[in-house]
């Protein structure tokens, strides 16, 4: 741990920086997936943080550990929509102005939500990379100071106070099943884990089409992959052929990494709306689908990360009634 760009003491200290702007969010246990995966199965509600995902614990801590200089300039981000939706809330929270660079495959729910918060939003091209060519552009020529979505070691510190939470509530654990884009998220959930727990388990859920991270950990460097539309949107884009921080602790902390298809992801959706009460969107559902898929083996008590929550209400509607479209794929 003393080689990671992100250490436990570093969670620690962005678990004080952001004490009093985030929320800690509750763990339930589920007795239908405990009864399905023959072991405790204990979900952690992170899709109830406040703007609706885990993307506000990365981003308060960022936004708070710049100067008041630098907030002075504004921040901008390239994001899939829960990042970015976060960045502006933080930004607004110290004062500061939030530019936001977005695709065209960003649910509009999300890119009105970003607007409503006050940010300027700028959508750009069919892929995050291209957002991100927008978001180097106003660095270089407007002097905007870049807040990553994941590839950041105080974006990674903030979400690994996740880690922290689950390990707090559920020393025990055993397995921590974490949805994987970039790997802000899954980096520092193992940080801190694995920094209190070295025998858990934490595993990364991703879709099976267009998952960058994954291809990038088969091929030993960082790749790029044709993004496409997916239900767990907001695993889509690449994580940068220039990664400082991320694709090492992936590579180096996750225990496994797991894809999942469209099929399974909506029956991850539903089960999570009809069995557990919980709206949640494909990337916060990866975990659930993983364990009705039969994909997860090990011992428990396992812990799933509900990741975010903000989802069409209209998609989440077809995906419910099974009338979603699911990337080529037959309907479950």
């Amino acid at each position: 741990m003393s080689t990671s760009p992100v250490s436990l003491e570093d969670i620690r200290a962005a678990a004080r920086r952001i004490a009093g702007r985030v929320i800690g969010t509750p763990m339930v246990q589920s007795a239908s997936l405990g009864e399905l995966a023959g072991v405790p199965v204990h979900l952690k509600l992170e899709h109830h943080q406040t703007t609706g995902s885990f993307k506000l614990r990365g981003a308060t801590n960022a936004v708070l550990s710049l100067s008041s200089a630098e907030r002075s300039r504004g921040v901008v981000a390239a994001s899939t929509g829960n990042h970015g939706r976060a960045l502006a809330y933080a930004a607004k929270a110290e004062g500061a102005v939030a530019t936001i660079c977005m695709s065209r495959l960003v649910p509009e729910n999300k890119v009105s939500e970003i607007r409503r918060l006050g940010a300027d939003v700028r959508i750009v091209g069919l892929s995050q990379d291209e957002a991100q060519q927008e978001v180097d552009r106003l660095v270089r020529e407007e002097g905007l100071v870049m807040v990553p979505p994941f590839d950041h070691p105080d974006v990674v510190a903030g979400q690994g106070t996740l880690g922290l939470e689950i390990i707090d509530t559920l020393p025990e654990a055993a397995t921590v099943l974490v949805p994987l884009s970039g790997g802000g998220l899954a980096a520092g959930v193992a940080a801190a884990v694995k920094g209190i727990s070295p025998t858990t388990k934490v595993i990364g859920l991703t879709m099976e089409k267009g998952a960058a991270m994954k291809a990038s950990l088969d091929a030993g460097r960082p790749v790029q992959v044709e993004e496409v539309s997916s239900l767990a949107d907001s695993l889509g884009g690449g994580i940068g052929l220039d990664n400082r921080v991320t694709f090492a602790m992936c590579r180096d902390l996750l225990d496994e990494v797991i894809l999942l298809t469209e099929a399974e992801i909506a029956a991850g959706i539903r089960h999570a709306y009809a069995a557990e009460r919980q709206v949640v969107e494909g990337a916060g559902a990866v975990g659930i689908a993983a364990l009705l898929a039969g994909k997860i083996w090990g011992d428990g008590p396992i812990v799933v990360i509900l990741s975010g929550q903000n989802v069409d209400m209209e998609q989440h509607r077809r995906v419910i009634n099974g009338k979603a479209a699911l990337c080529g794929e037959e309907r479950p």
